[in-house]
């Protein structure tokens, strides 16, 4: 069974602009599974898209999949629309040898209602595997979700073999609603040997002539400073 901590049910918004929902979605995954005790060897993660989804993110990459420390196979179910998603989503739940469900949908279809999501967390947390529902280019509308998050991807970490290139992805995370935690905006990175997703308060540009063009970090409760997830 699932840790009884971790919410069930998870939107996450993003763009298809900068992949950022994608790559959150899956060091969430990998954490939430680790922290639940469901680690490798573990049953596969149905990826459920839909048509327009498929055409705007592309398909799962599966060598970054691997990069992010999930060990478990990934079983992909191209929709030919919202409606036909979302059943296979609810259609996959009621498995649970499922590791977890994953279900990318486009925009704001009318399939996607405040019904449909109830029937998603209904779903989840009666069978323990968690869902993510991965909202690109859409805007937040009703939904049951008990955590919601907007996700912008920011400046990668400093690569400690080669100053030129890219290191560890970052996001801006914002989570806007939450039934267990005080929402806030953070700067995420990926711990992938600890096997967490660290949130710190994201830097913010001061004042001219304020410390060199950069503000302390904000500590406050509101931006959960030091918090991990």
């Amino acid at each position: 069974m699932s840790d009884p901590d971790l919410p069930p049910f998870t939107e996450a918004f993003a763009t298809t602009r900068d992949g950022s929902g994608t790559g959150f979605v899956l060091a969430q995954i990998e954490a939430n599974l680790a922290a639940a005790g469901r680690g490798r060897g573990r049953g596969p993660i149905l990826w459920v898209q839909d048509r327009r989804a498929t055409q705007e993110a592309g398909l799962p990459c599966l060598r970054g999949i691997a990069a992010t420390g999930l060990g478990m196979p990934i079983l992909r179910v191209g929709a030919r629309g919202a409606a036909e998603a979302l059943w296979a989503m609810e259609e996959g739940l009621e498995c649970a040898a499922l590791s977890a469900v994953v279900g990318e949908v486009w925009g704001n279809p009318k399939a996607l209602d405040f019904t449909a999501t109830k029937r998603l967390a209904l779903r989840a947390a009666r069978s323990g595997v968690p869902v993510w529902l991965l909202r690109q280019d859409a805007a937040a509308d009703l939904s049951v979700a008990p955590e919601r998050w907007r996700l912008v991807s920011a400046a990668s970490e400093a690569n400690p073999l080669d100053a030129r290139a890219p290191g560890e992805a970052r996001w801006l995370a914002e989570l806007f609603r939450s039934r267990r935690r005080t929402p806030g905006i953070w700067m995420a990175g990926h711990d992938r040997a600890a096997h967490r997703v660290d949130l710190a308060a994201p830097l913010r540009d001061g004042p001219v002539g304020a410390g060199g063009g950069h503000a302390p970090a904000d500590t406050s409760r509101a931006v959960g400073g030091g918090r991990r997830a």
